[in-house]
């Protein structure tokens, strides 16, 4: 955290109450609300907010049967909001959420309040003392590293043994988590939740005389080790790699395109500032104020934000200022419905916050778990097994640098098959280029099965008219 130069120890009086707590558990924390409390009337402080977490993170990563890595972290955080007589707002963080230093982060951003913005200050939510959705959780016995270890090892050695193109598993990984968070303010709003996660990431190489090293990947996530779905993921990732070993190169042209639902919602979160009404504020999207209503996509395409979604292995009930989550329809039978708010955003939009918040030395908006469904009925429907020539893209790659969020554009090497007739053939080398927008417009047909992602739910979305460079 960082201390000005006016808030050196010599200068720093403790308030009155200061029993040493650690990171605030479901017991402690209407103990650290009150701490908080006192503390801020003795610093003269009169609104303030805190948003603070803790996440306790083990990974382990294998190679060749033998243990490569292992690391184990333990990390706590708080974001600390002061409101001054002029309604400037300080914000400061602090890794210790320990009353010493909630006390001193109090201080701190006291101080800064007078440096802070009083045009459009944050508020509080109106929404940070609703109700918030209740979420059937039962918190997880963590595994220990040497079972972690174990099972990678097994999924290492079954990949390598799916075919004997298969010489190793570079980049693979187990890893879990738990986690905390919790918001408070001055006008009495107070919420925690416990969450937690155990994930397994594996990426295949080969080795083949007289032809180019393939790859593939796979990730699964699971609320605990005992739920993860470790078979599901050598499944896919084996196939897959076999899959690529008889690859060809593709003529460039316009082709059907089937994007998987992994690579539609990475696309859609590149994107995602169509309907973030931050980024509007900001001049950083590619939507204006009066976008609501209009028709950005096909009818036949639907999004919702979907934080409480059953699928989503690590819901959150609330955001960074509190605001209680839930289900959001953004886009709905290709009509833009809704944006993406913070508090601050829904104020001057005359909307309500959305959930999507959240706080720091500004407060940014971000969805949250994507669902995309079918809008209006197909007018015509489409099979992998009946479709005369299509592109398969598994995955987009590069897309830190090959898409222009500012401007829509992108231009993105990708994973994929030509498929012909339910034939999948792996392409060597190819690109996909062209204008997101026109993406939402193009698209012709969803697919009838829904996958589960980390980024959100979706099936495959298929687009007309897409340009493919390829190396024929």
């Amino acid at each position: 955290m960082m201390i000005s130069e006016s808030l050196m120890e010599s200068d720093f009086h403790p308030c009155p109450i200061s029993p040493t707590y650690p990171y605030p558990t479901m017991s402690n924390i209407q103990e650290l609300t009150t701490y908080a409390q006192d503390c801020a009337k003795q610093l003269g402080i009169d609104k303030f907010d805190i948003y603070g977490s803790t996440v306790e993170e083990t990974s382990v990563e294998v190679d060749h049967g033998a243990t490569k890595q292992v690391q184990a972290s333990q990390g706590s955080s708080a974001i600390v909001r002061v409101w001054n007589a002029e309604n400037q707002v300080g914000v400061t963080s602090t890794t210790d959420t320990d009353h010493s230093g909630i006390e001193l982060a109090l201080k701190t951003a006291k101080e800064a309040s007078r440096f802070g913005l009083s045009e459009n200050a944050p508020d509080f939510s109106p929404s940070a003392q609703s109700a918030t959705s209740k979420v059937d959780w039962q918190q997880p016995t963590p595994a220990s590293v040497p079972t972690l270890v174990e099972k990678l090892v097994k999924a290492e050695k079954a990949l390598m043994d799916a075919h004997p193109a298969i010489t190793g598993v570079p980049y693979n990984g187990m890893e879990q988590w738990q986690g905390e968070r919790f918001y408070l303010n001055s006008d009495g709003a107070m919420r925690q939740e416990s969450r937690a996660a155990t994930s397994i990431y594996l990426s295949s190489k080969t080795e083949q005389a007289e032809k180019k090293p393939r790859s593939a990947s796979a990730f699964k996530m699971s609320r605990s080790l005992e739920e993860l779905d470790i078979d599901a993921c050598l499944k896919e990732v084996s196939e897959k790699t076999i899959s690529h070993l008889d690859y060809q190169t593709i003529a460039s042209g316009k082709y059907l395109v089937i994007f998987s639902p992994k690579a539609f919602l990475s696309l859609l979160g590149v994107f995602s500032n169509l309907f973030n009404a931050q980024n509007i504020l900001d001049n950083q999207s590619l939507s204006t104020s009066e976008s609501l209503g209009e028709r950005i996509a096909s009818p036949l395409l639907s999004v919702f934000d979907d934080a409480l979604h059953p699928a989503n292995v690590a819901p959150q009930t609330f955001d960074g200022e509190g605001t209680p989550t839930g289900r959001i329809s953004v886009i709905e039978n290709g009509i833009l419905q809704s944006f993406l708010h913070s508090a601050g955003t829904a104020k001057r939009f005359n909307a309500k916050p959305t959930g999507n918040a959240n706080i720091g030395a500004k407060v940014t908006v971000s969805p949250n778990f994507f669902h995309v469904v079918a809008g209006e009925a197909p007018q015509k429907e489409y099979d992998l097994q009946q479709v005369e020539t299509a592109i398969l893209i598994d995955q987009l790659q590069a897309l830190h640098a090959g898409a222009n969020s500012l401007q829509g554009s992108f231009s993105l090497p990708f994973d994929g098959w030509l498929v012909q007739k339910g034939q999948l053939t792996s392409i060597d080398s190819a690109t996909i280029a062209g204008d997101f927008r026109e993406v939402l417009k193009s698209i012709v047909y969803l697919g009838k099965t829904e996958e589960i992602t980390s980024r959100g739910v979706c099936p495959q979305v298929w687009v007309e008219g897409l340009s493919i460079t390829g190396e024929a």
